[in-house]
């Protein structure tokens, strides 16, 4: 790969942060049109945007001792973390927003693989610094969940949905948010069918209540729990003297080339064999209908749905002890039915359990990554533990 010259030269014109995510409950569920229950950390990827003053795309990603350099305008494909960087770029500039060049460095504190969500707060730090340093003022949020989604889908090849770049860009400290992806890809923008990219020109304004939310008015969220959107609802997560926690397995996965893609081709053959256009709409009886696999893929997308409902009661209810109840309800579902643990994820989440833990599941696609797991008070977190509490939203940083 042509290094070229450093990408840390000249004046910065833009700061932009992407946290990561932890998933409490709500696992493949997005890309079904079900119910998921995220919340931003305080870990993620950070983007510093300067000018670049050849015409050339320039970033350099320090953590991994990696460059690039590629044309602003239609860049070529390619695999690994760049794909992320030039998606992002390309569908940018097609959804008809001008994109200067630019030199880019980019840092971070979240491993990579490990189940939460580095390439969103790749993606989401990505695009604030670059809009900023195009000129464009804040994004609709929700419009641009859809278009880095696009990334994952069309640059990366990891058919994911709408999670992991909403709860990046709509954090909010101290609270889950309680996602219905139906409702978030409900809205078009002006001009678009459903699920299109924002129309050309100047980036609107958020509605009032999503700024707040995202962090606008200086980076402070509003208390309270109105809607930061159609189809997020805060939720508020006061666990108290009990502990949120996240374990590496040990297991890196990368979900394009893991069975994240199978699992969601058994879904659309799923609706397919049933009439219906997402398994949101699948009935109890559904599964039984169904050959094998399929039928033990819906069981548990229908069961999952349910699982956030009773995570966002119990919640609510202040009743930690159910949380984790539907923890390990929905690590058990996504080890019988949608198959996606692997022995070095059991054994973690075992471990955890056997310390004490009220409840443990693995977090984010599967076939590897991090477990989470919630302890009562009272109880010695392992030495590897790395706690995990609701964050802010991706935002500017002071230059």
């Amino acid at each position: 790969m042509r290094r070229g010259r450093p990408a840390g030269r000249g004046p910065v014109t833009a700061v932009a942060f992407g946290p990561g995510r932890v998933n409490l409950v709500g696992e493949h569920t997005d890309y079904n049109d079900g119910l998921c229950l995220p919340f931003a950390i305080e870990l993620g990827v950070t983007v510093r945007a300067r000018p670049s003053l050849d015409g050339l795309m320039r970033m350099h990603a320090v953590d991994i001792g990696s460059h690039d350099v590629f044309p602003a305008v239609a860049p070529p494909r390619v695999e690994g973390w760049r794909s992320f960087a030039r998606g992002v770029v390309a569908l940018l500039t097609e959804a008809g927003y001008s994109i200067r060049p630019a030199r880019l460095t980019i840092t971070g504190t979240l491993p990579r693989g490990a189940g939460l969500s580095s390439s969103a707060a790749l993606e989401v730090a990505l695009a604030l610094a670059l809009l900023a340093h195009s000129g464009h003022g804040e994004p609709d949020r929700r419009q641009l969940a859809g278009l880095l989604s696009r990334v994952e889908n069309e640059w990366v090849g990891a058919r994911t949905g709408l999670l992991d770049q909403t709860a990046s860009l709509f954090g909010r400290p101290g609270h889950a948010l309680c996602l219905d992806v139906r409702a978030l890809g409900a809205i078009p923008a002006p001009g678009q069918a459903p699920g299109g990219v924002p129309a050309p020109g100047p980036l609107p304004a958020p509605p009032a209540s999503a700024a707040r939310a995202s962090g606008a008015d200086g980076g402070r969220a509003t208390p309270g729990a109105e809607p930061a959107a159609t189809g997020i609802e805060p939720v508020r997560l006061d666990l108290g003297r009990w502990r949120l926690v996240t374990v590496d397995s040990g297991v890196r996965h990368a979900i394009a080339a893991s069975g994240y893609n199978t699992r969601r081709a058994e879904c659309a053959r799923a609706c397919e064999l049933l009439g219906i256009g997402s398994l949101r709409d699948a009935d109890q009886d559904a599964p039984g209908r169904l050959p094998e696999p399929l039928g033990r893929r819906v069981r548990h997308v229908l069961a999952e749905n349910e699982r956030v409902r009773l995570a966002v009661a119990a919640l609510r209810a202040g009743d930690l002890p159910e949380l984790g109840r539907v923890l390990d309800a929905s690590h058990a579902s996504l080890r019988d039915l949608y198959e996606v643990s692997v022995p070095e994820v059991e054994a973690t989440a075992a471990r955890l359990r056997a310390l004490g833990a009220a409840g443990a599941r693995m977090v984010g696609g599967g076939f590897g990554g991090s477990v989470l797991a919630l302890f009562p008070p009272g109880r010695r977190l392992p030495a590897e533990a790395m706690r995990v509490a609701p964050g802010g939203p991706g935002r500017l940083l002071p230059r």
